[in-house]
């Protein structure tokens, strides 16, 4: 008797994933209105990371939510940043510890372009798009579908990670489930600015991080198709700025044009040179340090639907770039043109030869590509066209010299990343993710966005994945920002498998 009672206590700590997915649905059924509520609560709080007096508002609350649910907890502070929650949750005999990143801050929003107030969580039937009405939050579970949604900033983006991860703890608690890894809570608050500050809280609490064994990062939506995914790696950033030049003030366009050099036709040239019909980049060297797929990654890329003509019917494309597909796409790195400025157009046009063009240059990259190497790329580049490179506006002696002048600001940057895989404890992921996601689960090489996850890949040498929980058409960073209740759940649910995924 002892021997069947140590081993159903046994059981009962480390529970299959399919019992967990079953306790899971259960504890959402049987509090759904309260975690609707809370999620609300935690909705009405701004969070716009430059509102300083607000974001503390928001950590004070997480702090408070995570210390109910046993968690031993910080605020890792820089003065005059938004802080950074810590929170760890040990666990007797774990032999690893899994890190959940999740930012609490969101971006600005205008109240004016929103059909209701940004801070005032509303609840609809289903999508604004779709016709959805607004209702009242729900006082049962049989009162709530899947397609409702709940319109807030930060709705999707990304303060629900949040409230599932504190379901996850109160299901597993509730239940008496034993987690099988130390939990690590990393709440960033400054994330949409920038995460100017992370990599100096991460060198300043490296005794906190570095136990580490994987990261988890709770951000972004489920792929367009609807189906869940799993994300290993993102894209990483950078830019710069071209100017080029005419004469050295405006010029009457009757009495100069067709003598002065137009400076946006100069740089129309200049941008044009840099990629051929098909828009493939074709600036030297551009593409050649590229990071290949593994087979294992290969064979993933293989399983994702493809989306491009929806994509196309959607957007309005009758001729996207190159001639692979999307998905494709964004194993590339990329150059786009942000923006173009010179003289005026509509009714402030004028009769003017300008005096300087300037086109804003974003570029994406992929894993292997140097951020201050691709810009030098370019640079070369821009020379090979028979321009002399300035780093200020010319003088006039510059301007008498050269033919053909351009200035070049360098915006800063950093590398993309991108975790194998292969590696086991991803593979442990993956399996568990399945139990909860099905069969249909994405695995995805790479995001088209940018993060700087280079900064726990590559700084701190650990594994990083992507979570992503929200839907699709969450309208993140827009006006009408939502969360999908079916995402939520879902979110829960995967929370709680992987708190207690096998050892």
């Amino acid at each position: 008797m002892r021997i069947i009672s140590a081993l159903f206590i046994l059981l009962s700590l480390v529970a299959p994933c399919q019992d967990i997915n079953k306790l899971s649905e259960k504890h959402i059924k049987e509090n759904s209105t309260q975690i609707l509520t809370d999620f609300k609560n935690l909705l009405s709080i701004p969070n716009v990371a430059y509102d300083l007096p607000n974001i503390n508002k928001n950590a004070d609350h997480i702090i408070s939510e995570l210390k109910k649910r046993g968690v031993e907890t910080k605020l890792l502070r820089i003065v005059g940043t938004p802080p950074i929650i810590y929170g760890y949750y040990p666990v007797k005999g774990a032999k690893r510890t899994l890190a959940f990143y999740v930012h609490y801050d969101g971006q600005p929003a205008d109240k004016n372009n929103w059909i209701n107030d940004p801070w005032t969580p509303t609840y609809y039937s289903k999508a604004l798009f779709e016709g959805g009405e607004p209702m009242d939050f729900p006082v049962s579970y049989d009162e709530i579908d899947d397609e409702h949604r709940i319109y807030a900033r930060s709705a999707g983006d990304d303060k629900a990670p949040v409230i599932t991860i504190l379901t996850a703890l109160d299901m597993i608690q509730t239940n008496k489930i034993k987690a099988t890894s130390n939990l690590v809570f990393f709440f960033e608050g400054q994330e949409e600015a920038g995460s100017r500050q992370l990599q100096q809280y991460l060198n300043d609490n490296r005794a906190l991080v570095d136990e580490i064994d994987l990261w988890l990062f709770c951000d972004g939506p489920v792929h367009q198709s609807r189906r869940p995914q799993l994300v290993f790696g993102v894209r990483g950033v950078t830019g710069m700025e071209i100017t080029t030049y005419g004469p050295n003030r405006p010029l009457h366009s009757g009495h100069y044009g067709n003598w002065a050099p137009v400076p946006g036709q100069i740089l129309s040239e200049l941008i044009a040179s840099m990629k051929d019909e098909e828009g493939n980049i074709i600036i030297d060297g551009f593409y050649e340090d590229v990071e290949p797929l593994s087979e294992l990654e290969k064979k993933a890329m293989q399983n994702i639907p493809s989306i491009d003509d929806g994509l196309k019917k959607e957007l309005g494309i009758n001729n996207p770039e190159g001639t692979e597909s999307y998905n494709e796409r964004l194993l590339r790195p990329s150059l786009t043109i942000k923006g173009l400025s010179s003289g005026n157009t509509g009714k402030l046009a004028r009769n003017v030869v300008p005096a300087t063009a300037t086109a804003a240059i974003g570029m994406r990259l992929v894993k292997g590509c140097d951020p201050e190497k691709q810009k030098n790329l370019v640079e070369a580049h821009i020379r090979k066209q028979g321009f002399h490179i300035v780093r200020e506006d010319p003088d006039q002696e510059t301007r008498l010299k050269y033919p053909k002048i351009a200035k070049v600001t360098r915006s800063s940057g950093y590398p993309a990343a991108r975790t194998s895989m292969d590696l086991p404890i991803i593979q442990e992921v993956i399996e568990r993710t399945k139990h909860v996601a099905g069969d249909d689960l994405i695995l995805l090489p790479t995001l088209g966005g940018s993060l700087p996850l280079y900064l726990f890949t590559d700084e701190l040498k650990k594994p990083a994945i992507i979570l992503p929980i929200a839907n699709h058409d969450n309208n993140q960073h827009a006006a009408d920002e939502n969360i999908r209740i079916g995402n939520l759940w879902y979110g829960i649910k995967l929370m709680s498998a992987l708190m207690t995924m096998d050892k």
